[in-house]
C-alpha cells in the first residue's frame, strides 16, 4: 500500500506539468484526485495499535551500505500524512482560481512538495528521510522564487536557513548511523547506545534540535518565515499550514523517545519554543499587512509546538499533536481567505481594507471562525488545543518556578493570539461604518468554487470543536508512536472548571482589552525595534559569503587563460616531482609497445601542435588544433579502440563547427604577450610535458590486465547479455556512475545557455568581400552542400540508430549515436545560407531535462530486481531486450541537446545584433570587438583587425 502510494505521487509529479499545459489553471481539479487517493491508500495501510502491529513496507536500494527503501506508518506517521495530502488536495483545488493563468511550474512544484512530505513522515531510512527532508527545501525554495523577481532574494535566504539546517541533520544522520551500524530510524531510536552514551546523545540531540530549528522558524532561525510571504497565497497555505514548517515539528516528535532524557534537549526545545512564541505574538499585533500577520502568527503557534514538546510528558506530547492538526486546519483557512481578499480588493493591507466596503459575507464568516480558533474562543478546535496546551505547562515535572515560567510564557502567547486575531477579522471585515463616501468602493462575494476549500476548512474547525472525540484513536497512536504509552487523550471540549478553563478566560478578557486598545499598543510596540533584524542578518552572511568568495576567486576572475591553466598545471608539476623522488623501482614491460605506426602518429600530432604554437591567426590555429585531435582520433583507432576512437572523431567534427561560429565574433589574430608571460608559459608547459612523459612511461605498459577487467570480461557478457563491454559497464555496471555523469552534462548544456542567454555574444563583424567572391552569394554557394545533404543526411540518421540499437554487442552505445544524430544537425546548419533559415530550432532545454528525467525514471525499474538502476532483461520474439537500452536513450537526448543548444546559442543567438539587415554598421565602424576583464572594447574606425595584436588580454 505504501509503495503505491508513493508510487501515485510519483507518477502524479511526472505528468502534473502536462496536465497543466492541457487543462491550464483547472488542473488543480485534477491533480487533487491523486493526492486524495493517496490519503485513502494511507489510511487503508495504518494499523491501529489495539488490533495489531504497525504497518511495514521495505525493498532493497543500496544493499552495499544497508540501505533500504524502508517504510513505516504508525500514529504519528498517519496524522501527518493526512495532513499532507488532504490539505494539499485542498491547496490545488484552491489554486484553480486563485491563478490568473496556467503554471505548469506551479502545479509540479506543489505536487512535489507533497510528493516530498509524504515521504518524510512515512520513511523508515534515515537516508531516505534525510533526502525527502532537502527535497521539501528545493520544493520551498523555487516556489517562493516562482513568485518573481520580488520573490528572488527572500528565496535565497530561505535557501540558505534551511540547507543549513539540513547540514546540521545530515552530520547527526551519520552519527546516528555509524554509531548503530543501522540505517533503520525504528531501530536507531530504539537502540542502547544512547542510554550508555550521554554525550553523544547530547550532541545528536543539539544537531536535531537545531534542525528543527530552521524548519520551523524558530529562533535565531525564524527570519526566513516572514521573509517568504512574497510567495502567492496558495503556495504560503501549504508551506504554512501542512508542509515545510511542519517538517520541523514532525522531526522532533519523532526523535522525543530518544532524547527523552536529554535534558539539553529540553531546555533548547523550551527556550527556543518560548522567545519565538512570545517574538511572533508581539510582532504579529502591529502588521499592517494582514499576510505578514499571518507569517508571524504561525511563527508564534510553532513556537507554543515546540515548547510544549520540549516539555515532553505524555499530556505535553499530546497537546502537540492535537494543537498541529487544530493549526492546520484554521491557518490553510485563513491564508485562503486572505488570497481571497486580495485577489478581489486587490490589496491585503489593514488601513486600506478599512476604506474598502467589503460584503463577502461567506469569506468573512469564514475568517471569524478560523480567526476564532486561532484565538482560543469556544467552542471551536483552536480551544480545545489551547486548553491542552495549557493543562501541559501546568504540567512540567519540575520545580514551581520553572512551571510558573512556561505556563506564564503560553498565557501570554495567547493574549497576544487573541490580539492579532481581533486585528485579521477587523482588517477582512472592511469599513462598517453606516455613512460611506461616494467614492467608496465596494467588494462583493467570490464565485462558490473559489471559498469552497476554505468553506470546508472551517467547518472542520467547527466540527472538531464541538466533537474533538473523532481524533481520541489518532491522537492516541500518534501518543503512542511518540512516548511509547497508549493512553486514551479523553479530548473533550467540557472538562469541568479547573485551572486551565480559568487561564483560557483570562487569556480571553485580556486579549478584549488589547483588542479594545489596539491603537496604544501598537504605537507603544512601535517604539521598540531591534537595530538589526533576523533577515539583515541572513542576508549580511550572503553578500558576506559571496564577498569572500570573490576575494578568494579574484586571481581567475579574468579573461586570461594562462591564468586559469596556470595553477592546475602547476599542481601537476608537484604531484610529478614528488612521484620523482618517492617512486621506487618500476616493473617491466609487458609485451612489445612499440609500433613504427605510433611514430608516425605522434609526429603527426607533434607537427600539430608545434603549428598552433607558432600561428597567430585563430583560423589557423582552429585548423592545426582539429587536425591534431584527428591525429589522436587515428591513433585510437590504430589501437583497436574503435569506441573511444568514434566518439573522438565526432568530438572533433562537432568542435570544429562550434569553433568556426564563435570565430566570426572574435579578431582575426590573438593580441601580442609579453615577453615575460611567453618565457613563464613556456617553462611550465616544457615541465608539465616532461612530467608526463615520464609518468605515462613510468605507470602505463607495465601489467596485466586487473582482476576488474578479467572479470568483466569474463562474467560481463553472462551477466548483461551484451558483448561490448565498455558499454555494459557504462549503462549496467556503472550505470549510477554515468547518471551522475549525464547530470553534469546537462546542468553544463543548461549552464552555456544561462551564459549566453545572460551577455550575449559580441557582435559579427561584416565580412569584406569582393562582390565577385562565390562566399558573397550564400544561396547559390551552398547548393552543392544542399545537394550532398538529401544523401547524406538520411544515411547519419541511420548510422545513429544502427549506432545505438548495436552498442550493447558492438561499438556503439547511446552516447556516440547521439554524436553523430548531433553531427546531422551540425550539417543542417552548414548547408542553410544564413543563420536565420537554418533547421536546428529544437527545444534542447526540453531534450536535456528529458535525456536526465528518462535515466534517472529508468532506475526505479531496476526496483524490481531489488535496487536502483538494476537492468531488467527479456526476450521477446528471441530477441535480448533490457532496460539499459531506456536508460542510453535518456544518454541519447540529453547529449543530443547540450550539443542543440550550443548551435542555436553560438550559431543562432536570438535578436542577433550582427544579422545583416539590422542597421549594423559596416566594418570600420566599431562593430567588432573584445572584451577584456568584462569591458567591450571596440575596434576603432578605420582600424583592421591586425591592430589586435597590440592589445592584450593578460
Amino acid at each position: 500500500m505504501l509503495l503505491l502510494l508513493l508510487a501515485v505521487l510519483g507518477a502524479t509529479v511526472v505528468l502534473a506539468p502536462f496536465v497543466g499545459r492541457l487543462l491550464g489553471r483547472d488542473a488543480g481539479w485534477l491533480l487533487a484526485l491523486p493526492l486524495i487517493g493517496a490519503a485513502v491508500l494511507g489510511a487503508s495501510a495504518y494499523v491501529s495499535p489495539s488490533t495489531g502491529d504497525v504497518h511495514t513496507e521495505q525493498i532493497p536500494w543500496i544493499p552495499s551500505l544497508g540501505v533500504d527503501f524502508a517504510l513505516r506508518i504508525d500514529g504519528l506517521s498517519i496524522v501527518f500524512l493526512m495532513l499532507v495530502l488532504l490539505i494539499g488536495a485542498g491547496v490545488l483545488a484552491y489554486s484553480t482560481r486563485y491563478l490568473h493563468q496556467s503554471k505548469p511550474s506551479f502545479y509540479l512544484l506543489m505536487c512535489g512538495f507533497a510528493a516530498a512530505m509524504s515521504t518524510l513522515v512515512i520513511t523508515d531510512n534515515l537516508v531516505v528521510f534525510y533526502i525527502a527532508w532537502e527535497m521539501t527545501t528545493l520544493c520551498s525554495f523555487f516556489l517562493i522564487a516562482n513568485g518573481g523577481e520580488k520573490g528572488y532574494a527572500p528565496a535565497i535566504r530561505t535557501l540558505l536557513v534551511t540547507v543549513g539546517g539540513g547540514l546540521l541533520l545530515l552530520t547527526a544522520t551519520v552519527i546516528m548511523c555509524v554509531t548503530t551500524g543501522s540505517t533503520q530510524l525504528s531501530v536507531v531510536l530504539a537502540h542502547e547506545t544512547w542510554a550508555q552514551r550521554p554525550g553523544l546523545t547530547t550532541l545528536v540531540a543539539l544537531l536535531v534540535a537545531g534542525a528543527a530549528f530552521t524548519k520551523s522558524a524558530q529562533f535565531p532561525f525564524q527570519a526566513w518565515l516572514p521573509d517568504s510571504m512574497v510567495a502567492i497565497a496558495p503556495v504560503s497555505a501549504y508551506l504554512h499550514a501542512a508542509a515545510m514548517v511542519k517538517a520541523g515539528i514532525y522531526l522532533i516528535l519523532r526523535y522525543s523517545p530518544m532524547f527523552a532524557g536529554v535534558d539539553a534537549w529540553h531546555i533548547a526545545l523550551v527556550t527556543a519554543g518560548l522567545i519565538t512564541s512570545l517574538f511572533g505574538a508581539v510582532t504579529a499585533v502591529k502588521q499592517t499587512d494582514l499576510k505578514a500577520l499571518l507569517a508571524y502568527s504561525t511563527m508564534s503557534q510553532l513556537g507554543l509546538l515546540v515548547t510544549v514538546v520540549g516539555i515532553g510528558t505524555q499530556q505535553a506530547l499530546t497537546a502537540a499533536i492535537v494543537h498541529t492538526i487544530a493549526h492546520a486546519v484554521f491557518k490553510a483557512a485563513l491564508f485562503m481567505s486572505i488570497g481571497i481578499v486580495e485577489h478581489e480588493t486587490g490589496t491585503r493591507n489593514f488601513h486600506e481594507l478599512r476604506n474598502i466596503r467589503v460584503r463577502m459575507p461567506v469569506t468573512q464568516a469564514i475568517v471569524v471562525i478560523s480567526a476564532a480558533s486561532m484565538a482560543g474562543i469556544p467552542p471551536l478546535a483552536g480551544f480545545v488545543s489551547k486548553e491542552m496546551l495549557l493543562t501541559a505547562g501546568l504540567s512540567v515535572p519540575h520545580e514551581e518556578a520553572l512551571v510558573t515560567l512556561i505556563t506564564g510564557g503560553i498565557v501570554v502567547t495567547s493574549i497576544f493570539t487573541f490580539a492579532y486575531s481581533y486585528r485579521y477579522v477587523l482588517g477582512v471585515l472592511g469599513d462598517r461604518r453606516k455613512k460611506l463616501s461616494g467614492t467608496t468602493t465596494t467588494v462583493r462575494e467570490a464565485s462558490p468554487s473559489y471559498i469552497a476549500v476554505p468553506a470546508i476548512l472551517a467547518t472542520a474547525t467547527v466540527a472538531i470543536g464541538l466533537y474533538p472525540q473523532m481524533l481520541n484513536d489518532a491522537v492516541a497512536g500518534a501518543g503512542l508512536a511518540t512516548t511509547g504509552d497508549y493512553e486514551d487523550p479523553h479530548l473533550a471540549l467540557w472538562h469541568g472548571f479547573n485551572l486551565p478553563l480559568a487561564l483560557s478566560a483570562l487569556v480571553i478578557a485580556c486579549g478584549a482589552v488589547l483588542a479594545w486598545r489596539r491603537r496604544a499598543v501598537s504605537a507603544f510596540l512601535d517604539d521598540f525595534r531591534a537595530p538589526i533584524t533576523g533577515v539583515e542578518v541572513v542576508e549580511s552572511f550572503r553578500t558576506g559569503t559571496i564577498a569572500l568568495g570573490e576575494r578568494f576567486t579574484a586571481a581567475t576572475g579574468t579573461t586570461s587563460q594562462r591564468r586559469h591553466l596556470a595553477a592546475p598545471l602547476l599542481g601537476l608539476v608537484v604531484i610529478g616531482v614528488v612521484g620523482l623522488f618517492t617512486l621506487g623501482g618500476v616493473p617491466e614491460v609487458v609485451g612489445d609497445r612499440y609500433d613504427p605506426v605510433d611514430w608516425m602518429l605522434l609526429f603527426l600530432v607533434t607537427i600539430g601542435t608545434a603549428s598552433a604554437m607558432k600561428a597567430r591567426s585563430r583560423v589557423t590555429v582552429a585548423i592545426v588544433v582539429g587536425t591534431v585531435g584527428f591525429g589522436v582520433t587515428l591513433w585510437f583507432y590504430q589501437l583497436g579502440a574503435a569506441d573511444v576512437a568514434t566518439t573522438q572523431l565526432m568530438v572533433e567534427i562537432l568542435t570544429a563547427v562550434v569553433i568556426v561560429m564563435i570565430l566570426n565574433r572574435l579578431p582575426d589574430r590573438f593580441p601580442r604577450e609579453k615577453r615575460s608571460n611567453i618565457l613563464s608559459s613556456g617553462v611550465l608547459a616544457i615541465a608539465v610535458g616532461v612530467f608526463s612523459t615520464l609518468g605515462v612511461l613510468a605507470l602505463t605498459g607495465r601489467r596485466e590486465k586487473s582482476e576488474a577487467a578479467e572479470w568483466f570480461l569474463r562474467e560481463g557478457p553472462i551477466a548483461t547479455g551484451g558483448d561490448n563491454i565498455v558499454n555494459v559497464i557504462l549503462v549496467e555496471f556503472r550505470a549510477f556512475d554515468t547518471l551522475g555523469e549525464l547530470t553534469v552534462l546537462g546542468v553544463a548544456g543548461i549552464t552555456v545557455a544561462v551564459m549566453l542567454r545572460s551577455r550575449p555574444l559580441q557582435p559579427r563583424g561584416n565580412a569584406r568581400l569582393n562582390k565577385l567572391s562565390p562566399v558573397s552569394d550564400p544561396e547559390n554557394n551552398v547548393v552543392f552542400l544542399r545537394a550532398a545533404a538529401r544523401v547524406i543526411l538520411p544515411l547519419i540518421a541511420i548510422i545513429s540508430v544502427v549506432l545505438f540499437f548495436r552498442g550493447h554487442n558492438s561499438s556503439g552505445g547511446g552516447f556516440v549515436a547521439a554524436l553523430v544524430g548531433a553531427g546531422g544537425f551540425a550539417l543542417l546548419y552548414l548547408m542553410a545560407p544564413t543563420d536565420q533559415a537554418a533547421k536546428v530550432r529544437w527545444p534542447y532545454m526540453t531534450l536535456i531535462g528529458a535525456g536526465i528525467t528518462i535515466g534517472a525514471a529508468t532506475g526505479l525499474l531496476g526496483y524490481f530486481e531489488g535496487s536502483y538502476l538494476t537492468p531488467l532483461h527479456a526476450y521477446v520474439f528471441g530477441i535480448h531486450l533490457t532496460t539499459a537500452l531506456i536508460f542510453d536513450l535518456g544518454v541519447y537526448l540529453a547529449v543530443l541537446g547540450v550539443i542543440l543548444a550550443a548551435i542555436n546559442l553560438a550559431g543562432i543567438p536570438a535578436d542577433d545584433p550582427g544579422e545583416p539587415d539590422d542597421g549594423v554598421p559596416e566594418a570600420g565602424q566599431g562593430d567588432v570587438g573584445l572584451i577584456v576583464d568584462g569591458e567591450q572594447l571596440p575596434i576603432p574606425a578605420g582600424a583592421h583587425p591586425a591592430a589586435e595584436d597590440e592589445r592584450t588580454n593578460a
